[in-house]
């Protein structure tokens, strides 16, 4: 009884670990808000993958 309760917890525990979701960044690997900061622009959104051209 005490391995199927392990065990059970243990699919638990990985099915949330694996549900996390990250965040979107650029080619550079900074997401556009630091990009943003880092560089002193008024706006992320040059730095945001949706919107270079």
């Amino acid at each position: 009884m005490r391995r199927l309760v392990l065990f059970g917890s243990l699919i638990v525990g990985l099915l949330f670990v694996s549900s996390c979701k990250t965040v979107n960044t650029n080619k550079n690997g900074i997401p556009p808000g630091h990009a943003k900061k880092i560089t002193g622009s008024q706006s992320a959104k040059p730095y945001a993958p949706g919107q270079n051209k």
